[in-house]
C-alpha cells in the first residue's frame, strides 16, 4: 500500500509538517508506504479553467492536461492507496498552495452531471489534517462552517474524508519578537507542552486507520 502525504504550509518543519510526519509513520508501522511532497517547493497554478478535463472524447478527459511542477503530483494522488492533505488555516481558508491542489486535483474527476458523479475509477480513503492559531471554540463557531465544502467534494469524488483540526498552534520561536498582542504566550507555550503532542497522537492514529483501510 502506497500512502501519500501532502504539506500545503509554506514550512517544512513547522506543526503542519510535523503532524503530517506523525501521520505517516503511523502509516508505516502497519508496512505502508509513504510519501511526502512539500508543494511550496513547487512551480504551479490553480485551474486554469481550459475544461480540457471535460472535453468530450478528450485524450485529456477526467485529468489536468497543464504540464508544470503540479503534474507529477497528480500523477502520485492517481495511484496512492490513501492520501493525507496537511495545511495551516490562512484567512479562515487552507493556503493557496492547498488550494491550488485541490482545484487541479478534484475538478477534473467532477463530471458536469446532475449527481456531480466521479471520474476517479475507485475509493481511497482521504484525511485532511488543519492547524490555526485560534481556540477550538473560536474553530467550531468561525471557521468549521465555511471549511465544509471541502470535505464533501472530496468524498464525493474519492468515497471518504477525515478531518484533523489542531487549535491554538505555537508559532513563533520567540513571541517577543513579533507584534502579536492577540495571543498569550505562557498559553500557548503550555497547549504545545501539553496538547501538541496528543494532536501527534491523534496523527499517527489516523496514519494507522489509513493503512489498515487500503
Amino acid at each position: 500500500m502506497n500512502i501519500l502525504a501532502i504539506n500545503a504550509s509554506p514550512r517544512k518543519n513547522g506543526n503542519t509538517a510535523a503532524l503530517l510526519d506523525k501521520s505517516l509513520e503511523g502509516a508505516a508501522s502497519c508496512g505502508a508506504k509513504t510519501q511526502l511532497i512539500n508543494l511550496y517547493e513547487l512551480k504551479y497554478k490553480g485551474c486554469l479553467s481550459c475544461f480540457a478535463c471535460k472535453l468530450k472524447d478528450g485524450k485529456s478527459y477526467g485529468k489536468c492536461v497543464v504540464k508544470d511542477d503540479l503534474a507529477n503530483v497528480l500523477e502520485a494522488a492517481a495511484a496512492a492507496d490513501a492520501i493525507v492533505l496537511g495545511s495551516p488555516i490562512y484567512l479562515h481558508s487552507p493556503t493557496s498552495a492547498a488550494r491550488a491542489f485541490l482545484e487541479r486535483w478534484v475538478f477534473p474527476y467532477l463530471v458536469y452531471d446532475k449527481d456531480h458523479s466521479s471520474l476517479f475509477p475507485r475509493k481511497i480513503p482521504v484525511a485532511l489534517i488543519y492547524t490555526m492559531n485560534v481556540t477550538s471554540e473560536q474553530f467550531k463557531v468561525e471557521y468549521e462552517p465555511e471549511l465544509k465544502s471541502i470535505p464533501i467534494y472530496i468524498e464525493k469524488i474519492f468515497g471518504s474524508c477525515e478531518t484533523l483540526v489542531v487549535n491554538d498552534t505555537y508559532q513563533f520561536d520567540n513571541y517577543s519578537k513579533y507584534v502579536a498582542t492577540l495571543f498569550d504566550e505562557k498559553k500557548k507555550r503550555m497547549v504545545r507542552d501539553t496538547q501538541f503532542p496528543k494532536d501527534c497522537q491523534q496523527a499517527f492514529d489516523m496514519g494507522v486507520k489509513l493503512a489498515r483501510r487500503t
